[in-house]
């Protein structure tokens, strides 16, 4: 049990900067950039304002943004300390691998793989499915005259078109990073300057009026609920509601943190180009957020289309054909950085023998982890053909929130870690755990103790909040009711959680020089974690279910090849880099 524990929990020792990649390291801070507005800013600025000042918020949806933005910027400043304390491939998975341990990280590379592959089947789904809107649904018309699928859990008619995007986005990434990026700075350019277009032609029209409209009013159709009016008619829980549907708005800027062995200066760059890409979306968002729902009263929008129904509203045919172009440019994007990361994330892990080590060959020309890139566009290829993807969106916010979580956890690890080159004076190993809890004596530099105290409070944290989650999410009935014992064990989870955190506060924290690091810690992190698992707690249980069943063939693969084969446990069998430098070199490998 001993020898179990030890493999699951050893760690990557982060002796490694990077300067021995394979990949090319070609991407500039532009670019970088460019790869985060690429991949977050899709839909979401076409659908979602619509979508939440409908469903949820009403014109409140401005706030909801605020919202989302500061509990996504919370998980990008913990992203962007790690990159620049860990310049590799592999993102949150990496930063778990160093700070927690092995089984922990090969669970957080497992769930990014299952975001980015249904991020990117969803992407071409959408786009396909936008096209063909356009067209009048002639493509899809046609397929299904020749092949239907009539399975449930499948889509109407395998939609090739998609299949064939994602092939042609895995083409692109194989061939090489650079060349990729460029394509995707062209088209997210595209995409910001028809944000600007509605922004400016939008705005022309926009009338606070819309902002303040009562059930009273004449224009409201009748037999129509449009809530309490007012800039607020469904109440802060509205808001709330539409800030947890909003925050999936932002997720994608952490494709960025997977690019630590191609980018140029990473440690310096990635922290600057995901706060960089953060303020871009969020500013794309509010804006445009608040054209809409200023134009057109919160209760005639389109949930799916908001645009073309605002642009028939106003008889703006030109403009809405501009928006619809720069929707499909969008896309494409999208399904570029949502593909992106995939490839990096199984290079890292089978660069450490978790999954099959042929995955990190890199093709010594295009500098590209070939083999991963192939693999990663027939899978997501295949899902965006054969399946329908509506029940499995929560899937990929579910393994990100998760991933965020984890981040967090590691950064407040990192932080308070003991400092080896600090010997620990007689004094201070004979203290009490009592004494240590609040700094009683007086350290100013990390010892095993002080680092043990706070792994032990993080822990009891996350289970505290996840309590606290659990009852915000699903008790607001008896809360509403002021039902004693929940309001009671809220209160005292509350309390534990406030006491928690003063704890963690207490610890002398290391002072390693970085080109950035999270301000304001504990605070930052633990809010990060808060925020995540609330979220995560919204999720209903069906996701839950097809979560854990990923999760468990995931484990299947780890403890029946990662754990053996993993690189940081004695007698660890690995290619040799003269083979790594061949592509496809596991077909010339003879097993040893």
């Amino acid at each position: 049990m001993e020898n179990f524990w030890k493999a699951v929990s050893r760690k990557k020792p982060n002796n490694d900067d990077g300067s021995h990649s394979k990949l090319a390291r070609v991407l500039t801070l532009l670019d970088l950039t460019g790869l985060g507005v690429g991949s977050t800013l899709g839909l979401g600025a076409y659908v979602l304002a619509g979508s939440v000042a409908y469903e949820q918020a009403g014109p409140g949806v401005v706030i909801s943004f605020v919202i989302a933005a500061l509990a996504a910027a919370i998980a990008g400043l913990c992203y962007a300390e790690f990159a620049s304390r860990v310049p590799k491939a592999g993102s949150a998975y990496i930063y778990t691998y160093i700070t927690i341990g092995e089984f922990a990280a090969f669970t957080i590379g497992w769930n990014l793989m299952l975001e980015y592959i249904i991020g990117t089947a969803s992407v071409a789904r959408g786009l396909s499915g936008y096209i063909d809107a356009l067209i009048d649904h002639r493509m899809g018309n046609a397929i299904k005259d020749v092949v239907q699928m009539r399975v449930s859990f499948l889509a109407e008619y395998p939609d090739v078109f998609s299949f064939l995007v994602v092939l042609v986005i895995t083409a692109l990434l194989a061939y090489g990073v650079k060349e990729s990026t460029v394509l995707n700075n062209l088209f997210t350019g595209v995409n910001l300057i028809v944000i600007v277009v509605v922004l400016v032609s939008v705005g022309i029209k926009a009338d606070p009026a819309n902002w303040a409209i009562k059930p009273d009013d004449p224009n409201v159709p009748a037999g129509l609920d449009i809530g309490a009016g007012g800039f607020l008619p469904y109440g802060i829980a509205g808001v709330m509601a539409g800030a947890a549907k909003c925050f999936y708005g932002y997720v994608g800027f952490d494709c960025i943190a997977t690019t630590g062995e191609e980018a140029q200066n990473p440690s310096r760059n990635i922290p600057l180009a995901i706060i960089a890409s953060l303020i871009i979306i969020f500013l794309s968002y509010f804006g445009v957020a608040t054209v809409l729902t200023m134009a057109l009263p919160y209760y005639l929008q389109d949930p799916i289309a908001p645009f073309p129904r605002l642009f028939d509203y106003l008889g703006w045919q030109e403009i809405k054909w501009i928006v619809s172009i720069g929707a499909i440019f969008s896309l494409c994007t999208n399904s570029l950085g949502a593909m992106f990361p995939l490839p990096r994330v199984l290079y890292a892990m089978s660069s450490d023998g978790l999954i099959f080590k042929q995955l990190r060959t890199v093709h010594p020309k295009t500098k590209t982890p070939l083999l991963a890139t192939i693999l990663s566009g027939l899978f997501s290829g295949t899902m965006a053909m054969l399946f329908n993807l509506h029940q499995l969106i929560d899937m990929m916010s579910i393994g990100t929130l998760l991933a965020y979580t984890i981040v967090a956890v590691s950064v407040l690890v990192l932080r308070y870690e003991q400092n080896t080159n600090f010997i620990v004076s007689s004094q201070t190993k004979s203290s009490t755990v009592m004494k240590q809890l609040f700094n009683l004596t007086c350290l100013t530099v990390p010892s095993s103790l002080s680092s043990d105290i706070v792994k032990v409070c993080v822990l009891i944290y996350a289970i505290v909040i996840s309590v606290i989650s659990s009852i915000l999410a699903h008790a607001q009935d008896y809360l509403n009711s002021y039902n004693p014992l929940f309001c009671t064990l809220l209160a005292a989870m509350a309390i534990v959680a406030v006491l928690l955190t003063l704890i963690i506060s207490c610890q002398p924290t290391e002072e390693r020089q970085l080109t950035f690091r999270v301000p304001f810690v504990p605070f930052v992190p633990l809010i990060s974690i808060f925020v995540n698992v609330y979220l995560m707690f919204q999720l209903d249980a069906a996701t839950w279910v097809r979560f854990l069943v990923w999760l468990v063939v995931g484990f299947i693969i780890y403890f029946s090849y990662g754990i053996r084969h993993s690189v940081q446990g004695s007698g660890s069998q690995t290619l040799s880099e003269s083979q790594l430098d061949i592509p496809f070199a596991m077909f010339t490998t003879v097993k040893q």
